[in-house]
């Protein structure tokens, strides 16, 4: 007999129909779980399940990083890279430390970086139903101001230090 588990179903549904945006904050929301377990474990004195969420938040985080596109993602990929390199990091420390001020600061940086990937998801769904259709079908001109251009998204610079 197999266990139904339909909250899973539903987060699998959800994430075959969403686009990659969609999927990385699904992520973001995932880490940002893990540290609010995390927190309340360590408030809680349950040292397993803290352990167990920050592991968690760690793997989810390797496989934001695993499959960042230096290549095309340019100086976005980079500092992303260098965030999750800097935020694992700090959950190690927040691990060993066993104290609530990192854990509490890792969600606002998550958070913060989860609300510039949901902005740019409902900024990039408005534009394809907003894209004024081309006036003329050979015209150049008309068909790049149809199509989202990655240059006209302002990208939230972030400010992180060591």
């Amino acid at each position: 007999m197999t266990n139904y588990d339909p909250t899973l179903s539903y987060h699998q549904a959800s994430a075959r129909g969403a686009s990659p945006v969609a999927g990385v904050v699904a992520l973001y929301d995932t880490i940002l779980r893990d540290f609010v377990r995390a927190l309340a474990a360590l408030q809680a004195g349950d040292v397993e399940t803290r352990v167990l969420e920050l592991n968690h938040a760690l793997l989810v985080i390797a496989q934001l990083q695993g499959v960042l596109d230096h290549e095309r993602g340019g100086d976005a990929a980079k500092n992303l890279d260098r965030f999750y390199h800097l935020t694992r990091g700090l959950i190690v420390q927040a691990n060993f430390k066993a104290a609530p001020q990192p854990i509490e600061e890792l969600i606002e940086l998550f958070g913060g970086v989860r609300q510039a990937w949901s902005q740019a998801e409902q900024e990039s769904h408005a534009g394809q139903i907003q894209a004024p259709a081309p006036d003329q079908p050979g015209d150049p001109a008309a068909a790049d101001a149809a199509s989202p251009a990655s240059d006209d998204v302002d990208t939230p610079q972030l400010q992180w230090s060591a």
